[in-house]
Formats: structure tokens, C-alpha cells, sequence
């Protein structure tokens, strides 16, 4: 499975998903998750899915009745999880000790 590059933007994007990688989220719980603006999030998240990490759905919700717009879910592909993982060990192995991502504090993840 050819893998998008690892920056660090798609990096906190991944540790989004990863506590709960079968989970479906949307546009703005990723980008709370991640500490990113939706304008940083979504071209990431169509990148993972054309390489086929991610896959999404739009929900089946009438706009006027819920009272917001349809949000599109994601959520890891099963073989996307195990991409992931390994993609962000090589990033954290390849990142100099100063520019590696540090889950849990401030810029990072949860």
C-alpha cells in the first residue's frame, strides 16, 4: 500500500484516529483531536484516503431537520491501521530528537 508522506501536520492527523481506529469521526472532532485548522485537516485526510488508509461516508441526515450541514465521516481501514502504525514508527525513528512528535503535549495529541 504506497503511503502519503509524513509530515508532521499527517502525523498529528494519524494520532487523531489511533486510540480508537475503528472509530468513525468528523472534519472537526480530527481537527480538535489533532490541533489543526479544517483548512490543514482535509486535503490530509483525501490524501489518506486516495492511498487508501481512510475511507468515508457522508451522513444520512436531512440538513434542515438536524440543523447544520451533512458531515462526512472517516475512519481507518482495517489495513490502514497496521499502515499507520508502522508509518509513524519510521517517522519517529527517522525524526531528529528536537522535531519528533511528542503525543500529549501542547501541539501534539491526546
Amino acid at each position: 500500500m504506497a503511503g502519503p508522506r509524513m509530515t508532521l501536520p499527517t502525523q498529528l492527523v494519524l494520532h487523531a484516529f489511533l486510540p480508537e481506529p475503528a472509530q468513525e469521526r468528523y472534519g472537526l472532532e480530527i481537527c480538535a483531536a489533532a490541533g489543526l485548522p479544517s483548512g490543514t485537516i482535509h486535503p490530509i485526510l483525501a490524501r489518506l484516503e486516495r492511498a487508501g488508509w481512510l475511507r468515508s461516508r457522508w451522513e444520512e441526515t436531512d440538513p434542515a431537520e438536524a440543523g447544520r450541514p451533512r458531515r462526512r465521516y472517516y475512519r481507518l481501514d482495517p489495513d490502514g491501521i497496521e499502515a499507520a502504525r508502522e508509518a509513524l514508527l519510521r517517522a519517529e525513528k527517522s525524526a531528529p530528537a528536537a522535531k519528533r512528535l511528542r503525543p500529549g503535549l501542547s501541539g501534539g495529541t491526546r
